[in-house]
């Protein structure tokens, strides 16, 4: 026990509320035998935990999440996941009902070194039966995790033991094989790292690792409880269960040689985009990718089940976008069945309903972006489906956004949020003040009449001496 608290204040897990945590079916004799459940309650970003034994890496940093911490028992790597009803807050404003591991949804990373031992103690205290699948991982098939393939499924109150061999190095994820289409669209997922034991060819060292996962939820306005029978018409696009504006910035000090694992557990594609900067996918779920085998890339879709590593040297300063490029992936909140109404004079219907109701305002006459302006009432509980706010104004994004801050004065190892980019002199778009004579299209349109009117002359003769 006291091992163990020590690696937890070594670990400086301060912040993390810690404490053994299962059902009450679970017998307390039992419990004494299992590692210390430690969760996290907190939205943001916990620091990397730093390794304190084996071969010193570079921990991963979790996006609005942490690394799950493990205790050494006879050789072995023992770490202990709670599956549990969870409150994800999912931006400021919103919180929903999931489940999850360990007080969050998804659930800690798993950062592991190859050749490591491993036990992973499941507690379920969900009101189902589930299970645990390691996806990607090689490892004996009755550990896999399908329940009713490879072991029985684990009944609430129980824990179930699984104990491999981290073969490979990479990034994998976990989840359950059990009422997935439930338990899987409530959040339960999460991360696992393998890192190399020895220096790897087609594995570089990198100053900031970042990982998080793609998921998906239906949760209708004042709700708090996604709708998991929904397959495509998802209104609430995340990154590790979080939305723009909750979702927190990449910190990275300039020319810091960057790398970005992204799992994706949603229903559908994503084609994940970076702005100023131009990188290399270097890894999937099956492994790193030869180095003949790659090529620099601003965008790289991630389909269901995938994961893709990406790395690039973090060389221009500024604060960069980073998002899914479907747009209504940067969007909260959507009415799908909303008509497009650019274009439609409203001002006769506007002056007519605005009698029966005083509060009734037009919307999309001109677009939506009036909608991050707007202050309307929304149900309890519900985001705006245009939000966050930056430097010069709103950012008009919701969803699948965030922002990688590069910054020259970064101090090594400091993950803190720099806050907004000073722009050098110079260096920013701005207003023209100026006269301006005749629109360069008017004079492009001036100049295709004289042409069109010179060909003519010259095609007249050939058609008169044909007929």
């Amino acid at each position: 026990m006291n091992s163990r608290r020590h690696f937890l204040k070594a670990a400086g897990l301060s912040s993390i509320a810690g404490g053994a945590m299962a059902a009450a079916s679970v017998n307390k004799v039992a419990l004494a035998a299992l590692p210390e459940v430690v969760s996290q309650v907190s939205p943001n970003t916990m620091p990397p935990l730093t390794p304190t034994n084996g071969r010193p890496y570079r921990p991963v940093v979790t996006l609005n999440g942490w690394t799950l911490p493990w205790r050494m028992n006879n050789g072995v790597k023992e770490f202990h996941l709670i599956a549990e009803p969870v409150v994800r807050e999912m931006a400021p404003g919103m919180k929903a009902q999931l489940w999850g591991y360990n007080g969050q949804s998804p659930g800690p990373t798993i950062e592991v070194v190859e050749g490591d031992r491993v036990r992973i103690f499941v507690t379920n205290r969900l009101p189902e039966a589930t299970s645990m699948h390691w996806h990607g991982q090689r490892l004996p098939n009755g550990m896999d995790g399908v329940s009713g393939l490879t072991q029985a499924a684990i009944q609430p109150g129980k824990t179930y033991v699984y104990e491999f061999v981290a073969r490979r190095p990479g990034t994998f994820m976990y989840h359950p094989h059990a009422d997935e289409m439930t338990q899987m669209a409530m959040g339960m997922m999460g991360s696992w790292i393998t890192h190399p034991r020895h220096a790897h060819p087609l594995i570089d060292e990198v100053d900031r690792d970042f990982v998080f996962l793609i998921n998906a939820y239906n949760i209708e306005p004042g709700a708090t409880r996604p709708n998991i029978m929904t397959m495509t018409d998802f209104n609430l696009w995340s990154w590790n269960s979080r939305v723009f504006p909750g979702i927190d910035s990449l910190n990275v000090r300039k020319n810091d040689r960057v790398r970005i694992r992204v799992g994706n557990l949603s229903m559908t594609n994503h084609p994940i985009h970076i702005h100023g900067h131009e990188f290399y996918v270097t890894g999937t779920d099956g492994g790193a990718i030869p180095k003949t085998a790659r090529w620099p890339e601003v965008t790289t879709d991630i389909a269901v089940g995938q994961m893709r590593q990406i790395e690039f040297i973090a060389d221009e300063e500024g604060d960069w976008a980073f998002h899914c490029h479907k747009s209504h992936h940067t969007m909260n909140a959507m009415g799908h069945s909303v008509p497009t109404m650019i274009g439609v004079d409203q001002t006769a219907v506007m002056e007519k309903l605005s009698q029966l109701m005083p509060s009734y305002m037009a919307m999309g006459e001109n677009g939506m972006g009036d909608m991050s302006k707007m202050q309307m009432p929304l149900p309890e509980n519900t985001l705006p489906m245009m939000s966050g706010d930056g430097p010069y104004g709103s950012l008009e994004m919701g969803g699948m956004f965030s922002v990688l801050k590069v910054r020259n004065n970064q101090a090594h190892g400091d993950y803190k949020d720099p806050g907004w980019y000073q722009h050098p002199k110079g260096t920013s778009a701005y207003e023209y003040q100026g006269a301006i004579d005749t629109p360069l299209r008017q004079h492009a349109e001036m100049k295709t009449v004289e042409q069109n009117q010179i060909e003519l002359k010259v095609i007249k003769p050939h058609i008169h001496q044909e007929h």
